[in-house]
């Protein structure tokens, strides 16, 4: 078997078993994976996913830089920015969450914990910038556009809030948290 096959169907058992919460054996094919190409960032980002799992934030730490090394990707500076943030690093976490953003604006990890940690850093203004390129992306999600509109809200912009929130409850009527939003601001 070639090493291009390995490194797949062990990625692939690793993706399998983390998904159906065997740690153990997803660390396991994650482990073989990452031995037989080198050069590929998800056995990294798989094998730190599982160690965030086990509360083992260093480690997992340790593994988001190597993939983000093997492959600047998304999915690992946005691991690396929870776990700065989650170690009360909001300044690092930010430029983080930036980067993971940078390489793909729809990282909904990336763009909810930059959300969080913008907030309490005051920088609410420059978040908006990257919950609307989301949105540009994909102006169906409800999700991110409440966040925008949350946002928007803190900031005293009240009628483009109340425009964002409108679309929701055209899309979705019954949503409860837009309703409590429009509410506060009407």
């Amino acid at each position: 078997m070639s090493n291009s096959l390995d490194y797949e169907i062990n990625k692939e058992l690793g993706e399998c078993y983390l998904f159906m919460g065997e740690l153990d054996k997803a660390e396991q094919y994650y482990q073989k994976a990452a031995g037989s190409n080198g050069v590929h960032a998800d056995p990294f980002i798989g094998l730190a996913t599982i160690a965030v799992q086990k509360g083992e934030l260093k480690k997992a730490g340790t593994l988001y830089e190597k993939a983000s090394k093997v492959e600047p990707n998304d999915k690992a500076f946005a691991g690396l920015g929870l776990i700065e943030s989650e170690i009360g690093s909001k300044e690092r976490a930010y430029g983080l969450f930036e980067e993971s953003l940078k390489l793909n604006p729809g990282n909904l990890i990336a763009l909810y914990g930059l959300v969080q940690v913008g907030h309490s850093l005051g920088r609410i203004e420059s978040v908006i910038e990257y919950l609307e390129r989301a949105l540009e992306m994909d102006p169906g999600k409800i999700d991110v556009r409440f966040s925008l509109a949350g946002c928007l809200k803190s900031l005293g912009r009240i009628q483009n809030a109340r425009e964002h929130i409108e679309i929701i409850l055209e899309a979705d009527p019954e949503n409860q948290a837009a309703k409590e939003l429009l509410a506060e601001i009407s």
